[in-house]
């Protein structure tokens, strides 16, 4: 197996072009996983750690582009107030030495249906920013950016570059199941975000579908029947869980049934509804 370790960004996708079999790697917290247990043994591996600004982020005109390789530990503490989903859902990945090695990038190359980040980023509609040395750069809605079991939409040529994200509009929340309460891959989890100026709420479903999806009957159904003036509707609310949980389509597995992961989505969906919602008519009557 050989081991390429570009310097520069352009290095990177000059080395991914001549070698599409290349791995990426830069935190290794799921690829070496797989070659540990030979469950994968590629061509190469694709260094990315020597290139700098993959770990920076950037603020302008309130969409933040986030670099494939800022770890969780950074996102927790850097960017918890304006991307708070996705900063609660970095805290539930792994421990502490996963938090600051793991990335967003990471998450988003491996496109395991049990990714952590992956239902903040479809609630906050994040939009994916990939590139490859002979086609330049495209930008892939997160709804789009999932095919299938560990398969994404990136060309073999191409790389993840950064994440971009609007500054949170309003309250956001994130949880996850798990066989124990930390250091645990997900069950199921669910991310909602509230979009108050659209009149819209954002789903992300994880560990409950071949892909991380939306609830999108879920969302259509809020955006006619939620009133962003009064307290949240119990029957609205029981609507709401019951289409979250629609929405999956998961499987029996060794962590859970595919009926347990209907309930759990159910009631998280309910749950996050309820804080975030406790969350924007507190501060409008604050």
């Amino acid at each position: 197996m050989d081991f390429l370790r570009p310097t520069t960004w352009e290095e990177a996708l000059a080395a991914k072009a001549d070698r599409p079999g290349a791995v990426p790697i830069q935190g290794g917290t799921d690829v070496m996983v797989e070659i540990n247990f030979d469950v994968h043994r590629p061509e190469a591996l694709l260094d990315l750690n020597r290139v700098a600004e993959l770990r920076t982020w950037t603020l302008g005109e309130g969409s933040y582009r986030v670099g494939a390789g800022v770890p969780y530990a950074r996102i927790i503490e850097e960017l918890r107030e304006p991307l708070p989903g996705l900063a609660q859902a970095s805290r539930t990945v792994g421990s502490p030495q996963i938090r600051n090695r793991g990335s967003v990038g990471g998450n988003l190359g491996a496109a395991s249906p049990a990714g952590d980040s992956h239902p903040p980023l479809l609630a906050a509609g994040a939009v994916i920013e990939v590139e490859s040395r002979d086609r330049g750069v495209r930008m892939i809605p997160a709804d789009q950016f999932y095919l299938g079991v560990k398969r994404s939409a990136l060309e073999p040529d191409e790389l993840i570059r950064a994440v971009h994200l609007d500054a949170a509009p309003g309250p956001q929340y994130f949880s996850k199941v798990g066989t124990r309460n930390a250091m645990v891959i997900a069950v199921c989890s669910f991310a909602v975000a509230l979009h108050p100026g659209e009149r819209r709420v954002g789903t992300g479903l994880g560990s409950a579908a071949p892909t991380p999806r939306r609830a999108l009957e879920a969302e259509d159904f809020l955006s006619r029947e939620l009133d962003w003036d009064a307290r949240l509707d119990p029957g609205v609310l029981r609507r709401f869980g019951e289409l979250c949980a629609r929405a999956a389509s998961p499987i029996d597995d060794v962590r859970g049934t595919a009926d347990y992961r209907r309930h759990a989505i159910g009631v998280m969906a309910r749950r996050t509804l309820t804080w975030a919602w406790n969350d924007y008519r507190g501060k409008r009557a604050a």
